[in-house]
């Protein structure tokens, strides 16, 4: 059993103590929350012990879950890797690439695992269609939420577009050629839409569009490749993959159907169109689960805190493209 502890205990630490709770690996020692309020609320629902603060929780422990605003995060990762403690980071890693350029120097000579809260990755919206993506040359992807205050402290794109910048970079294995994004504040003081195309040396380019104040909700990528069209849709967990095929298959499962299209030269092939089934899984779950995984068994983790450094410079560049445009209106 590996004794962690949760730091923060707002909306998705409170998920992560649930999550925590039930994988039989991890025995929870406790939390810390700067908040006492919170903490004693959360001490007495989840019946779990509130630390008066984060160095004696820290002593305890073997494995840190940091699930703070992300101002803090560098400061509870950086005394965790100090203390040689396992530490799971929630995304984005860190507030800016010098505090991950340094957690990264402190992390190699600490001999202790780290893994980034990419949480997108353990969708099983992606997961069922993993092994289908095989070089896309344009990807789209819509990530739109409502209005709400929690995460407005920072740029859209490392609020939500920061999800999909992760699932970019692990599909795509080609440096980044140019970055054009544009955007702009609406409710807030900070960018609360934006869009991002992004072009890459193989001649793949994607299409990245945030915002937090649309009047629906949508998590979706779409990839076009040179078979084939693969959908994914993170928030209802959906996927299906649409491929050009010479012959038609004999394929009873209901989740496939396909029909005949005639081509110039007169040859004719079949769109077999087919709804991926999706495991039954909970995407947070199962990333603490690998990460506990990555401890025991002394493996990788599957988002590293070098992927969490890429993401989080590629945000930047896309902020800085939008802050330069729009100081160019003014």
């Amino acid at each position: 059993m590996r004794k962690i502890g949760v730091i923060g205990a707002g909306h998705l630490g409170k998920i992560h103590i649930n999550c925590i709770k039930e994988i039989s690996g991890y025995d929870l020692v406790g939390f810390y929350d700067v908040n006492p309020l919170v903490a004693s609320d959360v001490q007495q629902k989840y019946n779990i012990p509130a630390f008066e603060n984060f160095e004696e929780l820290l002593e305890k422990v073997d494995v840190i879950d940091i699930v703070t605003p992300t101002v803090s995060h560098f400061e509870y990762a950086k005394k965790s890797l100090e203390a040689k403690k396992h530490v799971f980071i929630e995304k984005p890693i860190v507030t800016t690439l010098e505090e991950a350029k340094e957690l990264m120097k402190i992390s190699k000579n600490a001999g202790v695992q780290i893994q980034i809260g990419h949480v997108e990755r353990f969708n099983p919206a992606f997961l069922a269609t993993r092994s289908y993506i095989n070089e896309p040359k344009f990807i789209e992807a819509h990530r739109l939420s409502y209005y709400n205050p929690r995460g407005t402290d920072v740029p859209v794109v490392l609020d939500l577009m920061i999800h999909d910048i992760d699932i970019l970079l692990t599909i795509i294995d080609s440096p980044i050629k140019g970055i054009y994004a544009n955007g702009v504040p609406v409710l807030t003081q900070n960018i609360d839409i934006a869009n991002a195309r992004i072009e890459f040396e193989d001649g793949s380019v994607a299409n990245l569009t945030a915002s937090r104040i649309s009047m629906k909700k949508m998590r979706k990528m779409r990839l076009f490749q040179q078979d084939s069209y693969i959908s994914m849709d993170f928030l209802n967990k959906q996927s299906e993959v649409i491929k050009i095929e010479d012959n038609i298959k004999n394929d009873t499962n209901d989740n496939v159907f396909s029909f005949p299209i005639q081509l110039n030269n007169d040859n004719l092939k079949y769109v077999v169109v087919k709804k991926i089934n999706l495991p039954e899984i909970n995407a947070i779950k199962t990333e603490l689960e690998k990460f506990l995984e990555s401890i025991e068994l002394g493996i990788k983790p599957e988002v590293t805190i070098d992927d969490g450094y890429k993401v989080l410079d590629v945000a930047y560049k896309i902020i800085n493209e939008i802050q330069y445009n729009l100081s160019n209106l003014i």
